[in-house]
């Protein structure tokens, strides 16, 4: 990569320019090109879809090889290698943690006997899109962001439109209109995967636009910058995400159709107890959730509230973080979480997390504050 931007020092190269020239996927080339931005030795630019150029360090770089240490490769291309050499039975398994983007750690879970995240790699290697559902805050996100690398993310509402998908003009600097492509254009000229979160949020006919990339024509056409065609490159991939509970989310034939499998995603309370958050709070959230399967209640707290719980408790201290708990809890519900509280901690009595009486003016004031500011303000 870096010899290829040095043999060409006045040009500024796309993935699709470097991945023909090459003869690697997109996804190969995105990464690598990535790596050299984000080490200095290439830089980036581009307006619509990125491109690359060399610098002073690009010539030092295509001196010498780097090889990645094991373990860092991509899981999907670890999970292609495997499942031509071994039987699926003793392919070795990427059990750790899994660091994500953002520097959160991803925990697999088991899918068909497999880490949920070779699962996922081994269903877009074979071109099978996946719908997650259930509730919010399980990891749906997490998974998908732990799994594929190269991600793009489109956070859907009801709001979302076809230019949030495909792209739409915007003005530059020079006050002239560019066209800047969409996260679903990008995912497939760099043959990437794409996330639909909250999927079920967004308009079908909106929607509508995705589904040719899906099927066996994996193109599409962006009417709005002159009906460009948009052919998709290997592994570009799609996966969506599903919160049956949130209201206004309908899953619709079309949609539902587009996806050969559907995994539904719950809390895993054993990784939340392995995870040191207070075992009373996880016992709650695990009767909570009962009552919600058998319809009594309609939300009880899952991974990310327990995440929070812990975080909040070391901040404020147990009691503020076992009111704030209940006090998340939607109106309906909050009775019945407070209940459930109060039994597993032993407490007599849980209210929302509420502020109380002004403190005096002596209490108010941060440390080491003298309050001359007031006096002077009185003179």
């Amino acid at each position: 990569m870096a010899r290829l931007l040095v043999d060409r020092p006045l040009d500024t190269l796309t993935i699709g320019d470097m991945a023909r020239q090459l003869g690697h996927s997109h996804g190969a080339v995105r990464n690598a090109a990535l790596t050299l931005v984000r080490r200095g030795e290439a830089d980036q630019g581009g307006t619509g879809q990125p491109s690359f150029s060399a610098n002073a360090k690009t010539a030092a770089a295509a001196q010498a090889a780097v090889i990645s240490p094991p373990g860092t490769h991509a899981p999907r291309a670890q999970a292609a290698t495997s499942r031509t050499t071994v039987p699926a039975a003793t392919t070795p398994r990427q059990t750790g943690p899994i660091r994500r983007p953002g520097g959160q750690v991803y925990h697999p879970r088991e899918l068909a006997d497999l880490p949920d995240v070779e699962a996922l790699n081994r269903l877009r290697d074979a071109g099978v899109p996946v719908l997650l559902y259930g509730p919010p805050g399980t990891g749906k996100t997490s998974l998908v962001e732990a799994a594929f690398e190269d991600l793009l993310t489109v956070a859907g509402d009801g709001d979302t439109t076809v230019g949030d998908l495909v792209g739409e003009y915007t003005q530059d600097d020079a006050g002239g209109y560019v066209f800047q492509y969409g996260p679903l254009v990008t995912a497939m000229t760099e043959g990437r995967a794409l996330l639909i979160d909250d999927a079920t949020l967004i308009s079908p006919k909106v929607l509508a636009a995705l589904y040719p990339a899906m099927d066996g024509r994996r193109q599409i056409q962006v009417k709005a910058h002159r009906g460009e065609t948009i052919k998709a490159e290997p592994g570009f991939y799609v996966v969506a995400g599903h919160n049956p509970g949130v209201h206004g989310a309908v899953l619709t034939q079309a949609l539902a159709s587009r996806f050969s499998v559907q995994i539904q995603i719950g809390t895993d309370y054993d990784l939340a107890l392995a995870l040191r958050i207070d075992a009373r709070v996880v016992r709650v959230a695990r009767h909570l959730a009962h009552q919600v399967e058998l319809g009594e209640l309609g939300w009880a707290p899952q991974l990310r509230e327990l995440l929070s719980y812990q975080r909040t408790e070391a901040v404020l201290g147990t009691k503020a973080a076992l009111a704030n708990l209940v006090g998340i809890a939607p109106v309906e519900d909050r009775d019945a979480v407070a209940t459930a509280v109060i039994k597993a901690a032993g407490v007599k009595k849980i209210a929302p997390l509420t502020l109380g009486k002004q403190l005096p003016a002596s209490a108010a004031r941060p440390p080491g504050s003298t309050g001359s500011a007031h006096r002077g303000r009185a003179r």
